[in-house]
């Protein structure tokens, strides 16, 4: 969620710190260039004094002109000298009054066109068109009309050149750049401190809801800053997991009492069948299916309790030698496996440790194992292997018994179901849902498929990392 909201809000801030910067930089160029504007009509003001004085002398028949004409045309040469700036004082019908260097014209462009057509109406030129920093060659033309006695009949030229304005344009909008980008770095600390603020409690949140969805039913969102409203959200959690972990324990205590309260009335049931079987011939069937039903029923309560246990319980995980533990419990059912003509091996790594509760493991080792004896027919083979796979340590019981199908695979180990074809096998079909609730209260797993070409495959993973430090 944070590689989504963070890149919008950077984005955001970008485009608002562009939408400032740009007419910050065009404001700047604009400025820049309209103080030359400004000292170039200064400069054209005290030149057009110069050639009125000039053509009203001219005017007059005074013997002066000549002399004022060579003072005009030294102004123009010096100023040209000192500021490198082409000046030139031109009569309406473009002869020059004076100019420097002698060589210049006004420029035949559309702008300078333009420019002097201004002037000629008795305008000051104060906005030609604005000069970038890329363009190496841009000039800048500003033309003022010489006024004598209100008519206009010359106009004063000045063409400068442009390498120190576009030069302070540049450092100006580098400045701006640089500005741009400290305010950019710190935006973006600015977007990740929002989006922490905002994202923590989601990630408290979605750490708790992990929890329980893995049976860590204690877990609970601390409190936390963050906005108001998933402050409620997390208050409201804390109350729906607090809800459930108690329909949870009511259930579970539910269990466990109903299974002990029906075992003392299930005891004197059996006892007073057994009184009247006394009374009855010896070899009566329905006292014998009466019996092997209530023995049935003793063990599913036995079951029952022993499921309600293992839910409640807490495990106490260690690192645990895998390969020993595996390897002592199929020692322990070998007996059991030959009594049945099957073979029983073992496979694998025989010393690999691993993070599991080891009564809890026992336990469930010895009910797969069991399984698999109590479904493999005798000539064949029940193999224990040890291996390790990424982050778990895996102990997997394959049998080459009949198997189940790819329905029964999806309903396997769910409380109370047995396949069709194995009703007649003693069982209660809580093993498997005990084994797995053991499993899981230590961060293991049970999983099952096929085993090729027939028979069944039961895969008990613990992990490899001390889970609690996860």
């Amino acid at each position: 969620m944070r590689a989504r909201l963070l890149p919008l809000l950077v984005i955001l801030m970008a485009g608002t710190l562009l939408a400032l910067g740009f007419p910050l930089a065009v404001s700047l160029a604009a400025g820049q260039q309209q103080r030359v504007v400004v000292d170039r009509i200064d400069d054209s003001a005290r030149f057009a004094a110069l050639a009125q004085f000039f053509i009203d002398a001219e005017g007059s028949g005074s013997m002066g002109a000549a002399e004022r004409r060579e003072t005009l045309g030294q102004e123009l040469a010096r100023y040209q000298t000192l500021y490198g700036i082409r000046a030139g004082i031109f009569y309406r019908n473009d002869n020059a009054l004076a100019r420097s260097p002698g060589w210049w014209q006004l420029p035949e462009s559309r702008e300078g066109r333009r420019a002097l057509a201004s002037a000629l109406a008795g305008r000051r030129s104060h906005d030609p068109p604005q000069v970038w920093p890329w363009q190496s060659d841009g000039k800048l033309l500003v033309i003022s009309p010489v006024v004598l006695d209100g008519d206009v009949v010359a106009v004063v030229a000045t063409e400068s050149p442009t390498d120190q304005m576009r030069a302070r344009i540049l450092k100006g909008w580098l400045l701006i750049a640089g500005g741009l980008a400290a305010a950019m770095l710190v935006a973006f600390g600015a977007a990740l401190k929002l989006t922490s603020w905002v994202l923590k409690p989601v990630q408290t949140l979605d750490a708790a809801a992990h929890g329980i969805a893995t049976g860590r039913m204690n877990s609970r969102v601390a409190a936390a800053g963050g906005p108001p409203e998933l402050q409620r959200l997390a208050h409201s959690f804390n109350e729906m997991a607090d809800n459930v972990e108690e329909v949870l324990e009511q259930q579970r205590a539910f269990v466990a009492d109903a299974s002990h309260q029906l075992r003392n009335p299930l005891a004197a049931l059996l006892l007073r069948i057994e009184l009247l079987a006394l009374e009855l011939p010896e070899g009566n069937e329905e006292i014998a299916s009466v019996r092997t039903e209530g023995k049935r029923l003793t063990q599913v309560l036995d079951d029952l309790l022993d499921l309600a246990l293992a839910e409640h319980a807490s495990a106490e995980i260690s690192l645990t030698d895998i390969g020993a533990l595996a390897a002592e419990r199929v020692a322990a059912w070998r007996p059991y496996a030959e009594e049945k003509g099957v073979r029983l091996t073992e496979s694998g790594r025989s010393a690999i440790t691993g993070w599991a509760d080891p009564i809890a493991l026992s336990s469930a080792l010895d009910a797969v194992i069991d399984n698999a004896l109590k479904f493999t027919p005798a000539g064949e083979e029940v193999e224990v292997s040890v291996s390790a796979e990424g982050r778990s340590v895996r102990v997997v019981v394959a049998d080459r018994g009949p198997g189940l199908t790819e329905d029964e695979l999806l309903r396997v180990g769910d409380r109370f179901w047995r396949s069709g074809r194995h009703q007649n096998v003693k069982g209660s079909g809580l093993g498997l849902s005990i084994s797995r609730a053991l499993l899981a209260a230590g961060g293991g797993s049970l999983s099952y498929e096929k085993n090729p070409p027939h028979g069944l495959r039961v895969t008990v993973a613990v992990p490899r990392t001390d889970p609690r430090g996860a």
